[in-house]
């Protein structure tokens, strides 16, 4: 059987830069089957709840290994510390799933909770400008593999950065918009809501289902991802929540306040 590695990272299958590490990982493994997930730019949000979504929350199988190339070589201001492309690392989730995954941002916040290894990958002293492409497809496919040889460091959970309270994660092909406000967390109180996003003011209904939304309404919802205990999501029904808030983007804060009545 051969193995079935999961990339998320902030190019899509259009990209040449996606097309070149296909080839470089079909190269280093031929027999090895290569599904992408394609986020914002430089979004460390966007890709650490991918990593929960598709490592923890979505069935494990034999062979799965979930591999995330966003590396943003930036000075991120949340949370406080310097991303110069950031280590390769390898975890370990508590479903057995291996994750290799860049040390950067949010990348590993919504999985750090689950993973039971956290090892730094071992790369060459000089990696060069373009690491991801000519050195890390190599490690991923020996990781695939079985040959754990490139591992080296344990590396501390406690200095992952907990995942952001209330961000937009992801918005989806129909302007629902994915946040990180879990629902049980989630007590507004009131069956209406006033939403602050991305400079715009919306009231929003609170609904326990998308079937319980009329047409026309803008809701929060749980939706489809966070498994047992899913993230809040804004919904219209029949349009674009994203639409009505100007196009948010992940990283995004939301304020939630109930409407005084």
């Amino acid at each position: 059987m051969s193995t079935f590695v999961h990339l998320v990272a902030d190019y899509g299958p259009a990209d040449p830069a996606f097309s070149e590490v296909v080839h470089r990982l079909t190269a280093a493994d031929p027999t090895m089957t290569v599904q992408s997930t394609e986020v914002q730019p430089f979004s460390t949000v966007a890709t650490g709840f991918w990593l929960a979504q598709l490592g923890v929350h979505n069935p494990s199988f034999d062979d799965l290994l979930i591999y995330s190339n966003t590396a943003p070589r930036t000075t991120e201001s949340t949370p406080e510390r310097a991303d110069t492309g950031g280590p390769l690392c390898y975890l370990e989730l508590d479903n057995g799933v291996p994750v290799v995954a860049v040390d950067a941002g949010y990348n590993l916040s919504f999985i750090a909770d689950h993973a039971t290894t956290f090892r730094e990958v071992e790369l060459p002293a000089d990696t060069g400008q373009f690491r991801s492409r000519d050195l890390f497809p190599r490690r991923v496919a020996e990781i695939a593999n079985g040959n754990r040889s490139s591992l080296g460091a344990e590396r501390s959970l406690a200095d992952v950065p907990a995942p952001p309270e209330s961000v937009v994660c992801h918005v989806d092909g129909y302007g629902n918009v994915k946040t990180s406000i879990r629902t049980s967390a989630f007590d507004p109180g009131r069956d209406t809501v006033a939403v602050e996003l991305n400079g715009e003011s919306r009231e929003v209904v609170v609904r326990d289902a998308v079937s319980a939304v009329p047409e026309g309404t803008l809701a929060v919802v749980p939706g489809s991802a966070g498994g047992g205990d899913p993230y809040q999501e804004l919904f219209l029904r029949g349009g674009s929540a994203a639409a009505a808030f100007g196009q948010p983007e992940p990283g995004d804060e939301l304020t939630v306040q109930s409407v005084q009545g």
